[in-house]
């Protein structure tokens, strides 16, 4: 039995990590970004490889020292139904519901929608993301070869067409970096950058990924599970920092672009213009390519773990039933556009986020309590509170109701008004649990000495 992970296996694991990761958001929020922080942009950026780098990171770290395949795995110690909870929840929102049709609506965003005319904009979403998904199918049914598709092909050809860029950019930059910032970005750079990360999803992602990476390892013949969370760990890191190298280019785009451009809407409509500006026509089908690459891997990817994760925990459905599922609902969510799909993901990324970032907090911390029940119990109620308030701000419409008690509530606690007041009362929940742990051991070992 392999023991040892080589050089090129090594390459290929961290290409496929890279490529899971690295789709529709990770394209367009970091340009948006660097836009949008100007000259402030390099707290921006620090800020925003806190949540879209280093937290997926230590997601990993996290699956690794819990010996996690996944989701279900890493938040199991809450109890079994808040497992199944949690895993449904992701998955929905990374699978049908955000991140999968975003990947599609993406992708035609970046290629055939500036070629069609506005009235043809709908049939064109249609049939591109019809196709789209059907290729996602094609792919992601064959399991055994998600690692050869994406690790070997298909991401390579889209970071040798990323990297191109940058050289272009390098040897004839757009302009200087001391454009002013956005308004939102001159007094709060730190909070709103990290915030943005949480659209790159991939907090989330790194933990519904686990199970495509440690299938992808076993089938490479490794089956001990301290082995396999070695590599996870290795090849995670050299996959995210990869994407940390990416990111930095991406934001300096984004900021030096306001020497040539206006402040864009999104993400999109900037990366489109710099494509323009840099290849003149030709930009358009550099960037369709280009774009449709990074978004397909992912689409790859999260189809397909969804479809792991779901079948091993509700075995009665084959892996392609599971599949087709989600590509199907993933198909139906993209036609209702791009700035539709962005509207529904913030209420929901500011629920699930503080509560995926608290699970890889216990994860990593959990050699100090052995997973006990008692230390996630408290540190998960006083995230998921926060949470839930913080979904509910989030929400497109207005609850009357509730309006009173909001501005209460972002008036009054810390941080609230950032949106990031749930790391207190996380850290407050841990301090608590850890106590309540230590008071348990003391009590047994009160106990055993009495009998």
């Amino acid at each position: 039995m392999t023991e040892k992970l080589d050089f090129k296996k090594t390459l290929l694991l961290s290409s496929l990590i890279f490529g899971m990761f690295f789709g529709a958001g990770n394209l367009i929020f970091p340009i948006h970004l660097g836009q949008l922080a100007g000259q402030n942009w390099l707290i921006a950026t620090i800020a925003f490889l806190m949540s879209a780098i280093i937290i997926p990171w230590l997601a990993l770290i996290a699956l690794s020292q819990t010996r996690s395949a996944g989701i279900y795995d890493i938040a199991k110690p809450v109890g079994r139904g808040f497992a199944i909870f949690f895993l449904i929840a992701t998955h929905v929102s990374l699978g049908p519901m955000i991140a999968t049709p975003r990947t599609a609506t993406v992708a035609y965003s970046l290629s055939f929608a500036n070629w069609l005319p506005k009235q043809a904009q709908g049939i064109g979403l249609f049939l591109f993301s019809a196709i789209f998904f059907a290729l996602v199918f094609w792919l992601g049914s064959r399991e055994q070869n998600i690692t050869k598709y994406i690790g070997k092909y298909l991401n390579p050809i889209f970071v040798i067409l990323l990297l191109l860029i940058f050289l272009l950019a390098i040897f004839h930059p757009m302009g200087g970096l001391s454009h002013a910032a956005n308004a939102a970005y001159q007094t709060k750079a730190f909070s709103s950058a990290f915030l943005e990360g949480y659209n790159t999803l991939d907090a989330l992602a790194a933990l519904a990924f686990g199970i495509t990476i440690v299938r992808a390892i076993q089938m490479m013949g490794f089956k001990k599970s301290a082995i396999i969370s070695k590599i996870t760990a290795k090849t995670g890191f050299i996959a995210i920092l990869g994407i940390a190298i990416v990111y930095v280019g991406l934001i300096l785009l984004g900021a030096t672009s306001l020497s040539q451009f206006t402040f864009s809407e999104n993400g999109t409509i900037a990366l489109t213009q710099i494509m323009m500006y840099y290849l003149g026509d030709f930009g358009g089908a550099f960037l369709a390519v280009m774009g449709t690459l990074a978004v397909l891997t992912t689409a790859i990817g999260l189809t397909a773990s969804f479809a792991q994760d779901f079948h091993r925990i509700f075995p009665k459905f084959s892996y392609r039933s599971w599949l087709i599922l989600t590509i199907a609902l993933s198909f139906v969510a993209s036609n209702f556009g791009l700035d539709t799909i962005i509207s529904w993901a913030e209420p929901l990324l500011m629920f699930l986020y503080p509560i995926a970032i608290a699970l890889i907090i216990l994860g990593i911390a959990s050699p100090l309590f052995n997973q006990a029940r008692i230390v996630y119990l408290p540190t998960m109620i006083l995230t998921f509170i926060p949470a839930v308030i913080d979904g509910i701000q989030h929400l497109p419409f207005n609850i009357a109701l509730l309006k009173p008690f909001l501005t209460w509530y972002v008036n009054t606690i810390p941080m609230a008004n950032v949106g990031l007041e749930w790391l207190i009362t996380t850290l407050i929940g841990f301090v608590l649990g850890l106590i309540l742990y230590k008071l348990q051991g003391r009590n047994k070992a009160v106990l055993v000495e009495t009998v």
